[in-house]
């Protein structure tokens, strides 16, 4: 007869057997995030030149793993950033197949679309590293 202590324990044996041990960063993707200052009459135009010439374009690159805008609503904590009304956030598999991309001739015009629909062309890109 298996007893409650018995089971837990198995269960917790197993558990840590499958768990697997942590990536380092170098096979983590890279997430860049930009801030979007979007001229408020041109938000219709960013939004669909996003989801009908951006995307399309950037899933076929070697590297791509996702490409999304967000709209900010509000700061729910701190400020927002002033004039920032999207943000733009792009997952790679790596740093250097991201420049290759962003080097490439379908991501400049692709972007050229988007930047030209921002109120300003000085704005905010942080790249980070998936932990």
């Amino acid at each position: 007869m298996t007893t409650r202590r018995t089971c837990l324990a198995t269960l917790l044996s197993s558990g840590a057997a499958l768990s697997a041990p942590p990536q380092s960063n170098a096979s983590k993707p890279i997430v860049l995030f930009v801030d979007m200052p979007v001229d408020p009459a041109r938000e219709d135009e960013m939004v669909r030149s996003f989801h009908t010439v951006f995307k399309p374009t950037a899933e076929k690159h070697p590297g791509y793993i996702d490409v999304k805008i967000v709209k900010i609503e509000k700061a729910l904590m701190g400020a927002a950033p002033p004039s920032v009304n999207y943000r733009f956030i792009l997952v790679y598999e790596n740093e250097e197949l991201r420049q290759k991309w962003v080097a490439s001739a379908p991501h400049i015009k692709a972007w050229a679309k988007i930047e030209s629909t921002f109120s300003t062309k000085s704005y905010t890109v942080l790249l980070c590293q998936d932990v």
